[in-house]
Formats: structure tokens, C-alpha cells, sequence
């Protein structure tokens, strides 16, 4: 009988956590997507990075260029065919085709380019 109160004790306790953590007071987080946060907290804190590619497509609606570029030696990337987040400012004068030199910012794989240039 011990034994069964005990079980049914611990069983309480632990379904009862759950609810104690969501009521937790100053602790309120709302709708704050805690992912996103992340993300852009490591964006900010990510070193530029400086690399030369060859714009293979630009996306005017959802602000991207995607880039051919070379080797990325300070993120150890090797050279890949990737889209980047960039500025309609940033996409302006940009033609497929064009060799660019360019600097931007990773997290992960999303990368946001803080600068861009054709090259002669």
C-alpha cells in the first residue's frame, strides 16, 4: 500500500510540473518566437565574411541573389551555389551573369549580404 501511494504521489508531482512552469509569474514570454530571437542574436554576432561569385539568379519579391561563389575560407565553406538575403538597394544594377565581390553575415546556412559590387 506504501508503494502505491508513493507511485501515485510522484505521478502527481510530475503531471503537475508542466503546469507550475507555464505559471510561472515575471516569466511571461507571449508570442515571442524564441527560434527567431536565436537566429538573429547569432546574424548580429557572426563575423563578416568576405568571398567573389557569380550571380546565378536575382529574386526581387523575396529579396535574394543567389550566388556562385568561391571558397569561404573563414566559415570553412567550400565553394557552392547558395541564395542570399540582401536589400532591394543591394539587388539594384545586379544582372545575372555578373562577377561580384561581396561581404555578408552567416548563421547556419542563412547568410544576409551587407555589401555587394560588380566587378569589372
Amino acid at each position: 500500500m506504501k508503494k502505491v501511494l508513493i507511485a501515485v504521489a510522484s505521478a502527481i508531482v510530475s503531471l503537475s510540473l508542466p503546469v507550475l512552469a507555464e505559471d510561472m509569474p515575471g516569466m511571461k514570454m507571449g508570442n515571442i518566437p524564441m527560434e527567431g530571437m536565436q537566429m538573429k542574436q547569432e546574424a548580429q554576432q557572426a563575423p563578416i565574411a568576405k568571398a567573389e561569385g557569380t550571380v546565378k539568379a536575382i529574386d526581387i519579391q523575396q529579396n535574394t541573389v543567389t550566388l556562385a561563389h568561391d571558397a569561404v575560407p573563414v566559415l570553412q565553406w567550400p565553394a557552392m551555389t547558395m541564395a542570399f538575403s540582401a536589400t532591394p538597394v543591394q539587388l539594384a544594377g545586379l544582372r545575372v551573369g555578373d562577377r561580384v565581390a561581396f561581404e555578408f553575415r552567416a548563421a547556419g546556412m542563412n547568410a544576409s549580404i551587407m555589401s555587394i559590387k560588380a566587378l569589372q
